[in-house]
C-alpha cells in the first residue's frame, strides 16, 4: 500500500483552512506555496501546513479528508492546536 496524508494547509493566521489528501506531502506543500492568484490556495494565501496525518489507505485519507471538511471551524483548530501545541 502507498502512504497518505489527509492534511491541513492555512492562512498565516489560521483565519481559511484548506483540507485535502496527497501521497506525497513535500511536493503538495511545495505546490501550496507556490500557488498561483487564480488557484483557491494562492487567492486566498493559505501556504502554510499546519497539520497532517499518515494513512496506509487512499479510502482511508479520503474519508478523513471529507470528514474534516464538514466540521466546524473551532474543531479544525482544535486538531491543529493538539499537533502543535504551545
Amino acid at each position: 500500500m502507498k502512504t497518505m496524508y489527509t492534511y491541513i494547509m492555512a492562512h498565516i493566521e489560521n483565519k481559511l483552512f484548506y483540507v485535502g489528501v496527497t501521497n506525497n506531502i513535500r511536493q503538495r506543500t511545495f505546490d501550496h506555496k507556490n500557488a498561483t492568484f487564480g488557484t483557491h490556495t494562492g487567492k486566498y494565501n493559505i501556504k502554510q501546513l499546519v497539520w497532517y496525518e499518515v494513512h496506509d489507505s487512499p479510502k482511508i485519507a479520503i474519508r478523513r479528508e471529507k470528514t474534516i471538511k464538514k466540521w466546524k471551524r473551532e474543531w479544525k483548530i482544535n486538531l491543529i492546536e493538539e499537533m502543535n501545541p504551545e
